[in-house]
């Protein structure tokens, strides 16, 4: 089973591109909490795809608390000086954005309700809060 599940903050604005094809792509670096008092952040790549990246690079900024759930990607790849290094991504099949820092506990979020994810079933959704 390849599966990660994750809440974090986002560290940077998203970053939006289009391919040649038309594949909208967003990628989102967050830091998660480890449990403990002594735990450290732990940083991950997150990659967006389609409608979802659409949504994620127009609703979120750096700061922003989201929610990830998607699987893994293994990569490896030859640095400059000749060896090799592997890092690991998260390729995301939802994201749900939480509440935003700037509001008080209990306000709702003008731009996104925290229950709405960026997409569902390949269509961004609506941005207004019912």
């Amino acid at each position: 089973m390849n599966r990660w599940t994750g809440i974090g903050h986002l560290t940077r604005d998203p970053k939006f591109l289009e391919t040649d094809g038309g594949t909208a792509i967003c990628s989102l670096r967050i830091a998660v909490k480890r449990a403990g008092k002594r735990g450290q952040d732990g940083y991950f790549d997150v990659t967006c795809l389609d409608a979802q990246a659409n949504a994620c690079a127009h609703y979120l900024k750096a700061g922003r608390e989201v929610a990830v759930d998607g699987r893994l990607l293994f990569d490896e790849f030859k640095t400059q000086n000749g060896s090799y290094a592997s890092r690991v991504s998260v390729v995301a099949d939802r994201v749900e954005f939480l509440a935003s820092q700037n509001f008080s506990p209990g306000q709702a979020d003008a731009e996104v309700s925290p229950e709405q994810p960026a997409a569902e079933s390949g269509e961004a959704r609506d941005a207004h809060a019912a």
